[in-house]
């Protein structure tokens, strides 16, 4: 078990934050989170967290999925203070961190995201999993499901994945893995190349607009200049910046802004 005192951590805003679908509460300060393969059990109590797992996967993996060496503080001490909006909703979600997490399932869980809700993106994931994940053991001895790979979900027809819920989206994962199992898709290309160049590969996939490559580029790839633009944001925008968000003045950390603005208009008593 490791034990730190964080500043601007909140696993209940993270869990809530739409940027990751297998992070749930398991307990009232517990949560638990799979990523890629790896488990985790984690509690909070005020700034202090006990992360359970060994002090090498936390060194090696989880400090940098939850970006626990960001200085959040810097980034909210840049906020005009003129912008009140802004300033509200960055108090009012301080405790979101931009997670780091695995390529290809950041892949999969946009694609899945478009015309969807939070707890229905969740609901396909769990089942893409389960049906097609490696199964594993976590740290009480129970089963949990890995995230399947491109190769095993190239092999599928392209209307299986209707059976997990995803409907429509069935075809964008099943064509998007199969370009990815033959290598017409270089995940590991797309993960070196700046976010202009990583946003533009990422559009070549099948299904994958800008907002689904922009959600990619900050959940994945860390591109924190990425601002992905969906309906809550796009009222938001309308409503508070009517000559657009002030890119320059937050060159670099756009999308951290973006996630204090997603959550405080999906949580925030305004």
């Amino acid at each position: 078990m490791i034990v730190k005192k964080i500043e601007h951590f909140n696993l209940e805003q993270i869990c809530k934050s739409g940027q990751c679908f297998r992070m749930k509460q398991i307990a009232d300060t517990r949560y638990s989170v799979i990523a890629g393969q790896e488990y985790l059990e984690v509690e909070q109590r005020e700034k202090e967290c006990r992360f359970y797992c060994e002090e090498e996967t936390f060194e090696n993996f989880w400090k940098l999925y939850f970006d626990l060496e960001g200085d959040y503080h810097a980034c909210i001490g840049q906020i005009d203070p003129k912008d009140t909006y802004l300033m509200q909703a960055a108090a009012f979600g301080d405790g979101i961190r931009i997670l780091k997490q695995e390529l290809w399932e950041m892949i999969v869980s946009f694609l899945i995201s478009q015309q969807n809700n939070i707890s229905r993106i969740r609901k396909c994931v769990q089942n893409i999993c389960e049906n097609y994940g490696e199964k594993r053991m976590n740290l009480h001895g129970e089963t949990y499901y890995g995230f399947p790979t491109a190769a095993v979900l190239a092999e599928l027809a392209e209307d299986d994945l209707k059976a997990c819920n995803l409907g429509y989206r069935s075809k964008y994962v099943v064509r998007t893995a199969k370009s990815v199992a033959c290598g017409e898709t270089n995940l590991e290309a797309v993960s070196t190349m700046p976010y202009d160049e990583a946003r533009k590969e990422l559009m070549k996939l099948y299904g994958a607009g800008e907002k689904v490559a922009d959600c990619v580029c900050l959940f994945a790839l860390h591109h924190l200049q990425a601002f992905p633009v969906d309906t809550h944001i796009s009222q938001a925008l309308q409503s508070h910046y009517k000559r657009g968000f002030p890119n320059r003045r937050y060159e670099g950390m756009q999308g951290i802004m973006q996630q204090y603005i997603f959550y405080y208009e999906l949580f925030g008593e305004k």
